[in-house]
């Protein structure tokens, strides 16, 4: 099965491809551009759905659903909005065999049709801050997609808040970039980098858009999730306005934030090998399989037996487990089969295990097996998953700080460029050195690290007065 993989060294792209196919996380769909997610990829969704919600919920947020449909209208409502978001929009102008009296856009993203409805339900200042978050799909008409990266149709989450002050909004937005952090850190073991992105970078109709920014195995970006400042950019002409403490009326401030299956991509090119896909444990809908293995002349019952007592368990200890003892494949298919599709731990169960009285357990980020006591079994499997999360995490930072290059020279800058990475450059803030830098490179201003030291210099294109080192590079 592996062999059908082709090595990362010698195409990425059709690596990450195949790593998908192979471990049917999703499949090209008849409609051009969008995806079809297989039950595998799905239940990674899930684990992603309700590890975030947890937290969402966590910070007062819940959850409603709005409409898929937009009138055209309401998307024109809000300048830079429309005008970022009109090329990918798709129309709806008939329905039910007439032509509609207004077309419809298919959501792209809801601001604009849930500020609608808060417009609706905001009278007081007893009645914020409204703190709603949305699972839903959009849909964005991209001409290049690529599985889980960029596809027609995707899967998503959007919260959308109202608050009484700017500074409310402004402390909601990057509350939530540090849940979107420590979601990518803890769960993903993915180390992020996270700033405000530039005017050019930023969510159309926001006033500030900040991101996390992970580093994928080929040397380019990701972004991985978004929180924006919409100020009152939408409250005005949606008309969201309420009565304050002191009884005169206001406009609402308002963020609003998201990630996508775009997470999955993520995971894909961080953490997986040639051998197939890697999944940190805490995402990992089977955490544990269990490959009973039956030879002649033993007895099938008590092999059996010891896997479900192991199964039971480590069931108690809320490990997710599957015990594969179908008779029609080998052990060895068995083995490429759960490699491939990422499985993190592997346990098999033979006669000479029942003898010794052991099991022998398999790593699946690492070429490494052990025998273990089998009383002993269920306690280091759970010990393990948290190595495993921990160690995927650790692999992933020393990649991101051993290819974080700092570079001084313009000319040096262009000429590595290509070799991948994130590169602190010097740079004024100048919208005309910003475009001339990705001209030149192709590579783009990913964030500007909140976490930053300030240090003079020079910026790397005209040469002006810099104060700050800020993150370049090339992305996906």
């Amino acid at each position: 099965m592996a062999e059908r993989i082709t090595t990362r060294d010698k195409d990425f792209a059709q690596w990450f491809v195949d790593v998908i196919i192979q471990a049917k996380l999703a499949d090209y769909s008849p409609v051009k551009g969008c995806m079809v997610i297989r039950p595998n990829g799905y239940s990674i969704w899930e684990k992603i759905r309700e590890s975030l919600d947890g937290m969402f919920k966590e910070t007062g947020h819940v959850n409603a659903y709005f409409p898929m449909f937009i009138p055209e209208s309401f998307l024109k409502k809000e300048a830079e909005h429309v005008e970022g978001f009109a090329p990918e929009c798709a129309v709806v102008t008939h329905g039910g065999g007439k032509k509609l009296e207004e077309p419809l856009i298919v959501r792209p993203t809801s601001e604009t049709i849930i500020n609608a409805m808060y417009s609706k339900w905001i009278q007081s200042y007893r009645d914020l801050p409204v703190l709603i978050n949305q699972w839903a799909n959009v849909v964005r008409w991209e001409m290049r997609t690529r599985l889980f990266l960029r596809t027609t149709e995707f899967l998503w989450q959007e919260g959308h808040t109202c608050h009484e002050t700017e500074a409310e909004a402004r402390e909601e937005t990057l509350k939530m970039l540090g849940v979107y952090r420590k979601f990518a850190e803890e769960y993903m073991a993915i180390p992020v980098i996270y700033g405000i992105k530039t005017e050019s970078e930023k969510f159309a109709g926001a006033v500030e858009t900040y991101s996390i920014e992970m580093l994928m195995q080929d040397g380019k970006a990701l972004q991985g999730g978004t929180s924006h400042l919409l100020g009152q950019n939408f409250a005005k002409p949606f008309n969201i306005k309420f009565q304050d403490r002191n009884g005169k009326e206001q406009y609402v401030w308002q963020t609003s934030w998201g990630v996508s299956t775009r997470l999955i991509g993520a995971l894909i090119m961080v953490h997986s090998d040639d051998k197939g896909l890697v999944i940190p444990p805490r995402l990992a809908p089977i955490q544990c399989v269990i490959v009973p293995i039956f030879k002649k002349n033993a007895d099938p019952g008590k092999i059996k037996d010891a896997a479900y007592k192991l199964k039971a368990d480590l069931f108690q200890r809320s490990i997710s487990v599957k015990i594969d003892d179908s008779e029609h494949q080998s052990p060895g298919f068995k083995f490429h089969t759960y490699e491939i599709e990422g499985v993190p731990v592997r346990v098999e169960i033979g006669p000479r295990d029942l003898e010794s009285g052991t099991v022998t357990i398999a790593r699946r980020d690492m070429d490494s097996k052990e025998s273990v006591p089998m009383d002993k079994a269920s306690d280091y499997i759970v010990s393990l998953m948290d190595t495993i999360q921990k160690d995927l995490f650790q692999k992933a930072k020393k990649y991101l700080e051993q290819n974080t290059k700092t570079v001084d020279s313009y000319d040096r800058f262009k000429k590595i460029v290509d070799d991948g990475g994130m590169f602190e450059l010097f740079w004024c803030g100048g919208s005309d050195c910003e475009e001339k830098i990705k001209n030149d490179t192709k590579a783009t201003v990913r964030c500007i690290s909140t976490e930053y030291r300030e240090e003079k210099g020079s910026c790397i294109c005209c040469g002006k007065p810099a104060n700050r080192r800020t993150h370049f590079a090339k992305a996906h």
